[in-house]
This record gives structure tokens, sequence and C-alpha cells, in this order.
């Protein structure tokens, strides 16, 4: 049998960096002899996480076009494309891939556009419920479109599309932590309510504002919450705690939080973006969510996720612009009642795909084989 030889690429965000390792983690449980090989963006995550994960990675020196798309920058950045192109092709015939796999990001729209041209089979998988700019010009030639939503149609050939899901990080359904014990590992009351206050694998300043401007309810509340303030923002969060002088005992501020399987253990409600992969594991884990989407993304998808769990009663929504204002007081607000984190965490459930790995990579195999 023919040892399968698969190119994945994308990333820039943990978004695009999980999806993609579940993925690889996947394929070689169901073949342990293929391999694995993948494209980034020189400077962005994938760049360290990837080879965390065991894999090698090879970078391109790609990044995105600035908004307008008149701004004289973009030159530099076009140029930039067509150099990763031809870098992703010589990639391309030195590994030999039956495959490649696109998850998103700013390297898969080179990549993919170089196995296009070089005819070997692409698989896409779009996570967000509003495709991509690049996934809408790969599909075109894609042999298949892996998704996470329904409807998906709109912006990809049906005949071409399977709903799979978004695949997650396996440690969060794996892990055997109680939460007991995970209230134990941040130093916490397991008797107490608690709030998971996230902002994404690079934070979010709209949240830690949102943080900052209830201080005063947050220290006379009955409550405790675990704030990852992002490491960008961490320094300055805390310099700003020390200037408020009250007793915060309840709330814990982290750069980055390792052990995510532990902090949604610990919470009994999140307070989160609404990246693709985010949304995926709180379906999975039925996990009750108050939702603020970024609107610094592309096409807005953040909002466009969130709306397709609001529309069904499986998350609460704020907008950014209203988040400093209402979103702490109605966190509280929800955390108290236990029969809105009921009916929360049911609808939620009802959203989960699970297996998507593992379902991916099947369809990855599928597409190897056939060549």
């Amino acid at each position: 049998m023919t040892t399968p030889r698969i190119i994945i690429s994308g990333g820039g965000t943990g978004g695009h960096i999980f999806p993609a390792v579940s993925i690889a983690n996947a394929i070689r449980e169901l073949r342990p002899e293929a391999q694995i090989l993948f494209i980034g963006a020189e400077g962005r995550m994938e760049m360290q996480r990837v080879p965390q994960a065991g894999y090698e990675i090879k970078g391109l020196p790609i990044r995105g076009f600035y908004r307008p798309l008149w701004k004289p920058q973009n030159i530099g950045v076009a140029l930039d494309y067509l150099r990763s192109k031809r870098m992703a092709k010589r990639i391309l015939k030195e590994f030999r891939p039956q495959v490649a796999v696109g998850v998103g990001g700013y390297a898969s729209s080179a990549a993919l556009g170089a196995a296009n041209s070089l005819g070997i089979p692409t698989l896409i998988q779009e996570q967000n419920s509003y495709a991509g700019l690049a996934n809408k010009q790969l599909a075109a030639k894609a042999a298949k479109i892996c998704v996470a939503y329904e409807g998906m149609e709109r912006f990809f050939p049906k005949d071409k599309l399977m709903l799979t899901g978004n695949p997650v990080r396996q440690s969060l359904l794996s892990s055997p932590i109680t939460r007991e014990e995970a209230l134990n590992t941040f130093g916490l009351d397991p008797t107490k309510k608690t709030i998971l206050l996230v902002g994404g694998s690079l934070g979010a300043r709209t949240i830690n504002e949102s943080v900052l401007s209830h201080l005063k309810e947050i220290a006379e509340s009955d409550l405790q919450f675990i704030w990852q303030t992002g490491k960008y923002y961490h320094e300055e969060m805390e310099q700003r705690l020390k200037e408020y002088n009250a007793q915060l005992s309840n709330l814990k501020p982290q750069a980055f939080i390792a052990d995510m399987a532990a902090a949604y253990r610990a919470a009994d409600l999140v307070v989160s973006r609404a990246g693709a992969s985010s949304i995926s594991e709180f379906c999975l884990i039925g996990m009750p969510v108050i939702l603020v989407p970024s609107p610094n993304v592309a096409e807005d998808h953040q909002t466009k996720n969130a709306f397709a769990l609001a529309n069904r009663d499986a998350a609460l929504y704020v907008k950014d612009s209203e988040a400093q204002e209402k979103l702490i007081p109605l966190a509280m607000q929800t955390v108290a009642d236990d029969a809105r984190l009921k009916n929360l965490s049911e609808n939620v459930l009802k959203m989960a795909l699970p297996d998507s790995a593992r379902i991916i990579a099947e369809e990855v195999l599928k597409l190897a084989i056939a060549v």
C-alpha cells in the first residue's frame, strides 16, 4: 500500500492551527506511516505551535492585504504572495504529496493555489458560517469542501460540500479532570459560581476593558472569575489592577491558559470571542457562552458565527461596541440563573458535530488513495 503523503496548510491564529493539528493527528491514527508536511506563514503562530505538536513545517513570506485594497503597501504584499506561490510550488515538487489540505489563513491560499496549478487534489476545511475570500476562490478547483455549518451552498458548489463540523483539541474531550480539581488549579472556591473570560489566543482588548469597567461589581459579588488577558495585554492589565486598590481575590488574571480543558471544566459560563474553533468546542462540551464577536476580521465572519448560535438560543450575543457597558452585568445575571444556563447548554449541545477530525481525515486519505 502506498504511503500517504499529505500537505496541510494554514494558520495565523489558534483557530486555524488547532483544527489543522487535529486533522493531522487523526490521519496518523488511521495511517501511522503517513508523511505529513505543514506549510505556514513566516513569523506567525503556526511556526512554533506545529513543531510543538510534532510535525515539520515550512514557512512562506506571505501576509495579509491592507484595507482598503488600494493602499500602496499592498504592492509589496502582492509581490510576497507571488514569491510565496513559487516557493510553495518548489516545496510541493520536492515533497510530492498526493493531496493538499487548506484550513484557512494566509499560507493556505498560496499553497493550495500552487497545488491546483500542479494538478494535486485539494481539500478545503471552511470553519466559519461565512466563507472566507481565499476559500471561495479556491473552491472551484477543490475536490472536497468540508464545512461546519448548514447552508454553505451559498458560497460553494453543492456537490463538493460535506458537513463535518470543526475539529477541536482532543485534550478538551479526553481530560479526566473534575470540576473541583479544575477550580483548585486556579485557586478558586468549588462552592462558588465561576465565569471564564477569554479573548482568543491573543487576548481581546474589548473583553479586558469590560472587566476593568466593572471592578467594583466584581469585587462585591459572590462570584469568581478566571480572566485570560492575552500575553500582549497582561502587563498593562496587571498595572491597572494595582491602581484599583480594592481586594480582588475572586478575579484571577492569566496571560495565557495552557490547560483549556481545566478552564472549561471550572467554568459555569464562558465569555468569548466568536471564532469558529472556539464555538465548535462550546458545542461539543455543552458550554453556556456569551459571544462578543471581533469586528476586526474579514467579512465580519465572527458576527455571523455568533448569530448562527444566538438565533437558536444556543448562546447569548453582545455587540463589541456595547460590551464595555453591558457584558459583565449580563454575565453576572446569566450565571446566577440556573434554568438559563441549563437551557443554553442543552441548545448548544444540539449543534455539536462530533468526530470531525476523523471524518475529515478519512476524506483526505480517500483523495490520497485515488491519486
